[in-house]
């Protein structure tokens, strides 16, 4: 149990959301012991985790009737964010995955937290299977209507990649996905991620995230042709369209095109930087062969979970997080919003 900070309860009977059953406020939010009952942890935690903490005070005033101070409604998420964590094993998560249908995919980045020490970057992966779409052709990539995750695990920590690749790993084993090369890891350029990759799941299939190939294309002819020009529109569109086609390989005769077209002013330098760049990636260019599959080509997903669970909550006005506080919160937003919260407060 939790000790607890300032706590007045207005003595209000209601239906209790966890139990099911009536009963008075102050019998639900406290124990005999006076400190926090299971349920008032968990809706204290609910709250915490999907706004402010102060705001979440405020919330649980109005909705049960609480006047359970900001500072009790932080240290219980903190509290909870940590023990969740140190039972991750405990967790029947290698069940899901197992039972549930689709390839699996590892989608790695980072974002940003401010902490006591400074902005700090916190390394975030996906862990999750998902069910192919329909084939598409790479005219259609951004039209087709991909499924969504059947199940997924997420993992954060502000730390150095070395560790974090150590963290991944100890991931895809507790989830019994131990044979590489039926993995996917999808990311941006950044190099920590692609290092990663090849020392732990050096056999899995690594795909650049769409986006970020399709914007080099775009600075690449922006350099050449200039911002905004007709011409930079143009081969925009040629030089996209034959990534998605041929890779690294379509990239290359683009630019063989190009070059002979480089008007006076033109930054040539621009087209070689860009294909230096794809060259570090050529073995991760197989979009074509991913959309005739019916396969993701994108980290939406985990760019996706870092808005969700870290802009959206953690960059809030004047928020600013202890270090060993950030990947834990960050795990226990995560849990708050997959199929195995209520599982955890079965067993704590």
């Amino acid at each position: 149990m939790t000790a607890v900070g300032l706590v007045t309860v207005r003595r209000t009977y209601f239906t209790c959301a966890v139990c099911q059953q009536g009963e008075f406020a102050a019998d639900r939010i406290l124990g005999i012991d006076g400190s926090l009952t299971q349920g008032a942890r968990r809706m204290a935690c609910l709250a915490g985790v999907q706004q402010s903490f102060a705001r979440a005070e405020q919330l649980l005033d109005e909705l049960a009737g609480w006047q359970l101070d900001d500072e009790t409604i932080r240290r219980v998420c903190h509290q909870t964010a940590h023990q969740a964590h140190a039972t991750r094993e405990e967790r029947s998560t290698a069940e899901l995955f197992a039972q549930a249908s689709g390839d699996c995919e590892v989608h790695i980045d980072a974002g940003k937290a401010n902490t006591l020490d400074g902005w700090r970057d916190i390394k975030v992966a996906v862990f999750a299977k998902r069910e192919r779409g329909e084939p598409a052709a790479a005219a259609q990539w951004d039209e087709r209507a991909l499924p969504n995750p059947t199940v997924r695990s997420v993992i954060a920590a502000v730390e150095e990649a070395s560790l974090f690749g150590e963290r991944c790993a100890a991931e895809a084993r507790r989830l019994q996905l131990r044979d590489a090369s039926q993995l996917s890891v999808l990311g941006d350029g950044a190099e920590w991620i692609w290092n990663l990759q090849q020392r732990h799941f050096a056999d899995a299939a690594g795909l650049l995230d769409v986006f970020h190939g399709r914007g080099h294309v775009a600075d690449g002819a922006k350099g050449i042709f200039g911002d905004g020009t007709e011409a930079t529109k143009q081969q925009t569109e040629r030089g996209q369209q034959r990534l998605l086609e041929d890779g690294y390989y379509g990239v290359t005769e683009w630019v063989g095109e190009v070059a002979s077209q480089i008007p006076v002013g033109g930054d040539g330098a621009a087209l070689g930087s860009m294909l230096n760049y794809f060259a570090a990636h050529q073995e991760r260019l197989n979009y074509a062969l991913r959309l005739c599959r019916g396969q993701s080509i994108g980290s939406g997903l985990v760019e996706g979970t870092i808005k969700q669970l870290i802009n959206l909550r953690m960059k809030q006005t004047g928020a600013r997080w202890k270090l060993e506080h950030v990947g834990p919160f960050v795990e226990l937003r995560a849990l708050a919003a997959g199929p195995e919260w209520n599982a955890y407060w079965m067993q704590n």
